[in-house]
């Protein structure tokens, strides 16, 4: 029998049981991917985050992530997590198919460097009438899983967005449903069935498109932003030049040994 480290991690989370949970799991070497994506099925989190020590010159660790149903290209949360698991002082650098992304220290918050997402404007109306909301403009990111921003009049109407999952299930987008807020900046929910989460509790990866596209809005590079899911969860944002700065708070919740 095989003992894999296994750290379960709240990301974006001011206490324990809020925020996005992530399986963080470093290891000596990578693991056959069918068997990743066995264990990331298995943990039935949004995301499980594997990391190996790097090669490379520019990275202190090579990172992958899984949900339950697919390996995907960049998450935000998971990182952050890996981070939270791995850092010793120093910026952790990890290598990733979205590059280089760097976690930080900032006081008692962990930062998350990643390159700000380029928007262009769309009209999607079949992604609206998924999501329950009148066509309206849509936001598409570059990369970022296909991220979508949809601007709804206020944090109520955030709120009461009930989406046709099966609908949305079909559409190849994360779709990004936010206005201004309430408590903090920004408020939005997100919403990524066809890789399997009907809604994720807290989202790095929306905020690095979010964080450009209220930058503008409202017209300052740094705000807070309240994910309202059920969990609910915190992000700091912050833009400096082409790079989105999404911090928060991490909770350890669980530590052991995953048993193959």
């Amino acid at each position: 029998m095989t003992s894999l480290p296994f750290f379960q991690v709240d990301a974006f989370a001011d206490r324990p049981l809020t925020g996005n949970p992530a399986a963080v799991m470093p290891l000596e070497r990578w693991l056959d991917d069918a068997l990743m994506q066995s264990i990331a099925a298995e943990n039935n989190l949004s995301e499980t985050a594997f990391t190996v020590r790097s090669e490379r010159e520019d990275a202190d660790y090579d990172l992958r992530w899984f949900t339950p149903a697919a390996e995907v290209e960049l998450c935000g949360h998971a990182t952050l997590a890996s981070g939270h698991v791995l850092i010793h002082g120093e910026p952790v650098r990890f290598a990733t198919k979205s590059g280089v992304l760097i976690v930080s220290r900032r006081g008692d918050i962990l930062e998350l460097d990643m390159r700000a997402a380029n928007l262009t404007q769309v009209e999607e109306p079949q992604l609206c009438e998924a999501l329950g909301l009148p066509n309206s403009p849509v936001w598409l990111a570059d990369g970022y899983n296909d991220a979508a921003i949809v601007e709804v009049a206020d944090e109520e109407a955030v709120l009461g967005v009930k989406p046709d999952f099966r609908a949305l299930g079909k559409i190849h987008r994360m779709p990004v449903v936010t206005a201004r807020g309430q408590t903090h900046d920004v408020a939005s929910r997100v919403f990524v069935p066809y890789l399997g989460i009907d809604e994720d509790p807290v989202t790095g990866s929306a905020h690095a498109a979010l964080a450009p596209y209220w930058a503008e809005r409202l017209g300052r590079s740094e705000f807070t932003a309240l994910q309202a899911s059920a969990r609910t969860g915190v992000l700091h944002c912050r833009v400096e030049g082409d790079r989105a700065i999404i911090g928060g708070r991490c909770q350890t919740v669980i530590v052991g040994q995953f048993q193959l």
